[in-house]
């Protein structure tokens, strides 16, 4: 027990020294869980808070849906993808171990303890990697811990924290094929590493690829044969692994290739090399995106010192070099770029495997100190390290936080003098005690102050400004959600406000939000077509917000904005959520009639005749504009070309402006004419401006790229004379379709709805990734279900076999045969079985050589004889310590 406890003290100390560090800077800055600001920003309160409420719903099973698939989101979509990506860090499961509301909690402790874990195995592989003592390696490790990657990008995404702990596993075990030990052990670490999140894996495992080969190829006496065999082994190790976790990159994969596209995004080039190399220096950050890689003040005076420790052999100081000037370049050229991030061009940051860097940096300083350098070649190292300070000090990432540190810089340098000098004038017991506590002292508040800079410089960015998730106002809107939650018979959506992107998740109920990298195509484009806004061209859907889009997906209700800034619960008219279907294989405008008599019919290629397709009735009218007052539109082939205006401020989305700012607001005014007493709408996707009509008006946020884009809105009731006068008051030059204004006559909508219903289903459930369905007796045609058509459905009519679902105006359908009562149907993620029997495979590779090893290590042991051959100490011993003068004790 003695044992095992001396051997975790090094490993702990990294680990209790970088959790301490954050938190002392989270503390000072105020953020949560020690002050009131929030920490959610950006992706972290968009969409992993989210995620992490979900996966709380489905530990405590208050959910609908399963691991499968998702009902609570874009109407109905696939969940696997989204856990085994986000949710895959084992720290992620705490999150059932705390009430709900304080989901935010157990989602810092992710970060929290990712960190202090990557710092105790980086400090358990830097023992591998060179003997030497724990308290220093542990030191260094906190830099690791706390890199300027896990304080600029890593904190923001629990899921990609895995990363740090994965490169010095998978570190761990190349070293075990070095030494020709544990390739089952090897493996597993391999498989977890991929498992907790296959994106960071696969850097990190690259990286140690790269560091293996450097090890291997500068080596002192290791038999060519040899140097291959550890290769080969290194390779069936992951080839294992991946076969162990192919269900995770099976899944993702499908899903990926199903996605909805990320908006194009072009490489601009590498950043200017002095910023690249200012992101050595600690403090603060610069308008473009640079690789973050600072690792310690420490470190990097140990990394600059590097080339001059005598100690160290020309091939290993050249080696790891090259490793770390190749790398570091990789990262700014575009096809490694890709490499890096699997041969896709991230959307967003470029850098995101520039936490390998700065653990090869932490590799190299230990490297360093573990062969003690002297005094002048540290203090040769301070000398770069000034001189890199020099030439950076006038660029935009460098700033007063970077020489606030340069005095911890200083009291490092001190230290490391008096650890590492040679045993013959080493200092006394009580100095060096001494200087092991100042090189803590530095280590923990430089750290902490790195952290703490950061955290200052990010309020300043408005695109962190953080999400108010499970704020009190949420939690009552949550309260309220639930008391009318009628799931399955109808959906209760959440939107069309935004707490976070992922509404539903976060706060409950079936609604349209959904933000993921893993959208489906297939439900980006349906909500679409049925008149749904989205942002980042179909990554983010979002509700639909018109009574007919409600009534087709079954919403009964929802909540709407209130002037006082809270919501209010409104009913609406849902359709039934299966419905059957006489003939879905004409022009999609059904035989049912609602539309006034002699109405012309609704313009084909119009999201009205969309909507109309999908309900199978006539119930818009759609008029003709006419350009009544304002600045002269100009008509076109598609729509109306709008001249630049400016919008009236000052009043909240929903509420008339002040008549004195109708009257001078500029814009362009068309006038309609509808039934009286109906419903008018309007839907103008890619208009950015106002749009005001019958007392009040609505700000549209679309992007004539199409990134963003507007839903189909209400515009208010058409009063009695029938005429609708509607102003556009766009920012800038825009444009409108030929046709942006529909109207509903009184009970058209209704009379569709109550016609649907008839023919809708008798009973429903659904249950994890399963859906079952009692239709009306003597069933024919086709049944139609309120759900987007994805990939992976299949169904079986009254027990037949099961067929993969078809689709209709985006939404899942299923041919009946006559006389059909009961309708089933099963959701299966696809890849899932192609990876499940890979991974199968690579069990029984495991199981394989674990009793191979087992049986000969037994057989050895009976029929034990000396070993003739050179000992794998011997192998290893890549890094000699040099004359015993200078070995650090």
């Amino acid at each position: 027990m003695r044992a095992i406890i001396k051997r975790a003290a090094a490993p702990g100390l990294a680990a209790l020294l970088s959790m301490g560090a954050y938190c002392l800077a989270l503390a000072a800055h105020g953020g949560y869980p020690f002050g009131t600001r929030s920490r959610a920003v950006n992706d972290l309160g968009n969409q992993f808070i989210p995620f992490h409420a979900r996966l709380w719903d489905l530990l405590h099973g208050t959910t609908s849906g399963d691991l499968f698939f998702n009902w609570s989101s874009g109407y109905g979509v696939p969940f696997l993808a989204d856990f085994l990506t986000y949710l895959m860090n084992p720290f992620s499961w705490l999150v059932g171990l705390f009430p709900r509301p304080l989901v935010e909690f157990p989602v810092f402790l992710v970060t929290l303890l990712s960190i202090g874990l990557g710092a105790a195995l980086m400090t358990v592989f830097l023992g591998r990697l060179a003997p030497g003592p724990g308290t220093l390696r542990a030191l260094l490790s906190v830099g690791y811990g706390l890199c300027a990657w896990v304080l600029h990008d890593g904190f923001a995404d629990p899921m990609w924290m895995w990363g740090l702990v994965s490169l010095p596993m998978t570190g761990i075990a190349a070293d075990w094929c070095l030494r020709r030990r544990r390739w089952v052990a090897g493996t597993a670490l391999f498989a977890l590493a991929w498992a907790g999140n296959f994106y960071t894996a696969a850097m990190a495992s690259l990286a140690t690829a790269l560091v293996l080969l450097v090890r291997v190829v500068t080596a002192g006496e290791m038999p060519v044969g040899e140097r291959l065999r550890v290769l080969g082994r290194a390779a069936s190790m992951m080839a294992t692994a991946l076969a162990l976790a192919a269900p995770v990159l099976t899944v993702t994969f499908e899903a990926s290739r199903a996605a909805q596209p990320a908006p194009a995004w072009a490489y601009p080039g590498p950043p200017p090399l002095l910023d690249q190399l200012a992101q050595l220096l600690p403090g603060g950050t610069g308008a473009e995106e640079l690789p973050h890689i600072f690792a310690g003040l420490p470190a990097l005076l140990l990394v600059a010192a590097f080339p001059f420790v005598r100690a160290l052999p020309v091939r290993v100081r050249v080696g790891w070099y090259v490793l770390a000037v190749a790398v570091a370049a990789s990262f700014v050229w575009e096809p490694t770029i890709l490499l890096w991030h699997g041969f896709a061009l991230p959307n967003g940051s470029p850098f995101r495997a520039a936490f390998v860097l700065s653990g090869m940096v932490v590799m190299m300083a230990w490297l360093a100190l573990a062969h003690r350098p002297r005094a002048r070649e540290l203090a040769a190292g301070a000398g770069l390290v000034a001189l890199l300070a020099w030439l950076c000090r006038d660029r935009p990432v460098v700033d007063g936080a970077t020489w606030i540190l340069p005095a911890g810089g200083g009291i490092a340098l001190a230290a490391l003098i008096v650890l590492t000098a040679p045993r013959r004038r080493a200092a006394g017991a009580a100095v060096r005690s001494a200087a092991t506590a100042a090189l803590t002292c530095a280590v923990l508040f430089g750290a902490a102050q790195s952290a703490y800079s950061l955290l200052a410089l990010r309020d300043t960015i408005a695109w962190f400004r953080p999400k108010t998730t499970l704020s009190q106002r949420a939690l009552a809107t949550q309260e309220g959600l639930v008391a009318r939650d009628d799931w399955p018979r109808s959906r209760t959506d959440p939107g069309p406000h935004e707490f976070a992107n992922n509404d539903p998740l976060l706060i409950g109920g079936q609604g349209g939000s959904y933000y993921s990298s893993y959208v489906p195509a297939a439900t980006a484009r349906a909500l679409h077509r049925l008149g749904a806004g989205w942002y980042i061209k179909g990554r983010h859907t979002l509700s639909l917000e018109d009574p007919v889009g409600r009534a087709l997906m079954g919403v009964g209700s929802y909540l709407a904005p209130h002037h006082d800034g809270g919501f209010t619960a409104q009913s609406a008219r849902p359709g039934p959520l299966v419905s059957v279907r006489h003939d879905l294989r004409g022009n999609g405008r059904g035989t049912h009639r609602t539309a006034a008599p002699g109405a012309p019919r609704t313009p084909a290629g119009t999201v009205f005749a969309r909507q109309e397709q999908a309900l199978g009735a006539r119930v818009y009218e759609v008029p003709a504009l006419a350009p009544a007052a304002g600045a002269a539109p100009l008509r076109d082939t598609t729509g109306w070309a709008l001249p630049a205006g400016r919008a009236p401020g000052g009043a909240a989305d929903g509420k008339p402006p002040g008549k004195a700012a109708d009257r001078e607001a500029p814009g362009t005014t068309f006038t309609a004419r509808c039934t009286p007493g109906g419903t008018a709408v309007w839907y103008a996707p890619r208009f950015a401006g106002q749009v005001s009509a019958l007392g009040r008006w609505t700000q549209a946020i679309g992007r004539r790229d199409g990134i963003t884009e507007n839903p189909v809105r209400v515009l208010g009731t058409v009063p009695a004379d029938g005429t609708v006068p509607v102003r556009f008051t766009p920012d800038g030059p825009q444009h409108i379709p030929e046709h942006p204004i529909g109207c509903l006559p009184p009970h058209s909508l209704s009379d569709a709805v109550a016609a649907l219903r008839a023919n809708g289903l008798v009973k429903w459930n659904t249950g994890g990734h399963e859906l079952v369905a009692a239709l009306p007796p003597h069933s024919s045609g086709s049944a139609l279900i309120a759900l987007p058509a994805v990939p992976g459905w299949g169904c079986s009519v009254d027990g037949g076999p099961s067929r993969a679902a078809g689709s209709y105006a985006g939404l899942l359908a299923v041919p009946l045969r006559p006389g059909a009562s009961r309708l089933s149907c099963a959701y299966t993620p696809p890849g899932l079985l192609p990876g499940l029997a890979a991974s199968g495979a690579g069990a029984l590779t495991l199981a394989a050589v674990a009793t191979a090893a087992l049986v000969r290590g037994r057989r050895n042991r009976s029929f034990a004889t000396p070993s003739q051959t050179m000992t794998i100490h011997q192998v290893c011993q890549n890094y000699p310590a040099g004359d015993g003068d200078r070995a650090v004790p």
